[in-house]
């Protein structure tokens, strides 16, 4: 049975910075209490051409740069995201499209801030199971557009990224190992956007009462995110047989300082031994894993070999946790291809202009 590594990673992030002090002259806060409260200094927003898919691609062809590969490369695409383009399409079939990958199948994944850790589960069962040898798994967000900023319970939280992973079939053992993914729908009015889907339609009513933004109780959402990481992350350990010691580092969904503080208090672990990013990021939602991952490898905070735990919660309720072997490369740049996926962004866009044109032309001579 082949193994599933991660063989590249990338990250992108809206230029626009949004700090405490600008939310400060916006709604009753200050940059202490945000950083006393949360951890968080700063988010970056999206601006008017960025997407949840713009971000997508941009990450995933910067993955596929680092893991040797094309576009033509990857058989699937899977999306982690809250907040689509579209109900419909998906916004991974967006994503295929400007990446230009003509081979690939395409589908995202709705799993709120737990999503890029089922997407990765899904991912390697793909591989492992034989269906795929080249996945993109990616946590793309643009959750400021659904944030109400009259709300300062809300609107100091989110921030908007996206991160990707190539995963890549080997006999090599190592990658991913175990995971564990669980869902409490009890819970899942505690952070919720209620409008918009089949239940309350978008109609007048619900566009005046505020239905189409992010709601959430907070108090709620920490007490459960507090034990879940914890539990979670024994449970991986215990499905892998590593203990807690053997791990160089957790990397956690970046929600809030004080409840990764609490997970380490409960794990026995040194903070240090957590990566953490939401002070320049916030919480980017299915983003924050695999962009806190990329900036760690890039810090040299893990290496090749290294054993990891990611793990996260969110709505739904989601939780989970994947105990990871971190890899890297294993194709060589221009080893196996003399066209990197640089290339591609420039053929993907010719591509997507030329399948247009031959859907008009079928569209005329059908109508003939």
């Amino acid at each position: 049975m082949p193994y599933a590594h991660i063989t590249g990673w990338g990250m992108s992030i809206p230029q626009k910075v949004l700090t405490n002090d600008d939310l400060s002259k916006m709604v009753e806060t200050s940059d202490q209490w945000i950083q006393e409260m949360t951890g968080i200094r700063e988010r970056h927003i999206a601006g008017e051409s960025d997407t949840s898919a713009s971000l997508g691609a941009d990450a995933c062809f910067k993955a596929l740069k680092m893991a040797g590969l094309t576009p033509d490369d990857v058989d699937l695409i899977i999306c982690s995201t809250s907040s689509p383009e579209h109900i419909f399409p998906a916004t991974a079939c967006l994503i295929q499209d400007q990446l230009g990958a003509s081979k690939a199948g395409a589908f995202d994944l709705s799993a709120a801030c737990s999503g890029f850790i089922y997407a990765l589960q899904t991912g390697s069962q793909s591989i492992k199971v034989g269906d795929a040898k080249v996945v993109l798994v990616i946590g793309a967000e643009t959750l400021s557009r659904f944030v109400d900023w009259t709300d300062r319970n809300t609107c100091i939280l989110f921030g908007d990224g996206a991160g990707a992973f190539v995963l890549q079939a080997s006999e090599q053992p190592g990658g991913i190992q175990k995971g564990v993914i669980h869902s409490d729908g009890s819970g899942g009015d505690y952070l919720t956007i209620p409008a918009g889907g089949s239940a309350h339609p978008t109609s007048e009513a619900t566009l005046h009462s505020g239905k189409h933004f992010i709601h959430m109780n907070g108090k709620e959402v920490f007490r459960f995110a507090t034990r879940v990481l914890v539990q979670s992350t024994h449970e991986v350990l215990a499905k892998t047989g590593w203990k807690v010691e053997e791990l160089k580092m957790i990397i956690p969904h970046q929600a809030n300082k004080r409840i990764i503080d609490a997970a380490a208090r409960g794990l026995n672990l040194p903070i240090e031994q957590f990566y953490i990013n939401l002070d320049k990021y916030g919480n980017t939602s299915t983003a924050s894993i695999p962009i806190a991952a990329v900036e760690a490898a890039k810090n040299k905070k893990i290496n090749p070999g290294d054993k990891l735990v990611f793990v996260g919660f969110g709505a739904g309720l989601t939780w989970g946790a994947l105990a990871v072997e971190w890899s890297g490369p294993i194709n060589k740049p221009f080893e196996k291809h003399y066209i990197t996926a640089d290339w591609y962004k420039p053929w993907a866009m010719i591509r997507r202009i030329f399948k247009r044109i031959l859907r008009m032309i079928d569209s005329f001579l059908f109508d003939r």
